[in-house]
């Protein structure tokens, strides 16, 4: 076989992949950061000087908040994300506190002005308990007043549990196609198991293949806000959202809220 034609195929966490990983989100990220700071000018009483991201993956969000200027800390349990991250912000010459640690029991000390988790990270914990082990540890990081964003999907009473869907990025001479496919979908139980297929072209003509599976916790809207009440002794709702990122359109949570967007207030 021609060795610029040659395949190499194995079945990994796409996690350990930071790469392919970065290349399907990073056109999110602008609409983000400015959400981010929208967000912060509307609903905090002092400037945010010191961010925190739990769950930061191969820190896009990370690296672009500090290149605003912010001091972020950030924390990944897959060291392949934060060496990968390490090396961004070495390029830009950038600093950020990277964390090996987990999103549900790290508290950041000194405390930070906002935190920010989105994009489904948070459904990663799949039982009640972590859900709200992470939200109070959360509240633990956070001034009194500070806000943390954290958006993910609600899945209505009617959707389709055979989802799938495709994505195609490219950077630097590479292409990237993702399929991701619901395989196993109980409600009951309340967790759906995904599927992530990724077929990357280098530009030497090597292709790589990559299967991994995980399980992501499902929430109805009605779901979530009872989480959100299971801690309203530490936080406060003070905006709801949804994956547009505009910040002149609030929602309010009912079974039209698929892509949540939340910006819980520290009391």
């Amino acid at each position: 076989m021609n060795a610029r034609a040659s395949k190499k195929n194995e079945s990994t966490s796409w996690y350990d992949h930071p790469q392919y990983f970065d290349m399907v989100f990073r056109d999110e990220t602008a609409d983000e950061v400015a959400f981010f700071q929208e967000v912060f000018e509307k609903y905090l009483t002092r400037p945010a000087k010191r961010l925190y991201e739990p769950g930061c993956g191969s820190g896009r969000l990370v690296a672009a908040m500090a290149a605003k200027g912010f001091d972020v800390v950030a924390v990944d349990n897959n060291a392949a994300m934060l060496a990968y991250l390490r090396r961004r912000l070495s390029r830009r010459g950038l600093d950020a506190e990277l964390v090996l640690g987990d999103m549900t029991s790290h508290v950041c000390q000194p405390l930070v002005d906002a935190a920010f988790c989105t994009f489904n990270t948070f459904r990663h914990l799949t039982d009640g308990d972590s859900a709200e082990r992470h939200l109070r540890s959360l509240a633990r990081s956070l001034r009194r007043g500070g806000v943390y964003i954290l958006g993910f999907h609600c899945i209505p009473l009617d959707a389709d549990p055979n989802c799938t869907e495709r994505w195609k990025a490219a950077h630097a001479g590479t292409q990237v196609s993702v399929t991701l496919r619901v395989i196993d979908f109980q409600r009951r139980r309340r967790l759906e198991t995904l599927r992530v297929s990724i077929k990357a072209t280098k530009p030497s003509g090597i292709i790589e293949r990559i299967r991994s599976e995980f399980s992501l916790r499902l929430y109805t809207p009605t779901q979530a806000q009872k989480l959100l009440e299971s801690v309203s002794d530490i936080f406060e709702i003070a905006g709801i959202y949804d994956f547009d990122c505009d910040i002149d359109q609030e929602r309010k949570i009912d079974e039209d809220l698929t892509d949540a967007v939340f910006v819980l207030r520290k009391k």
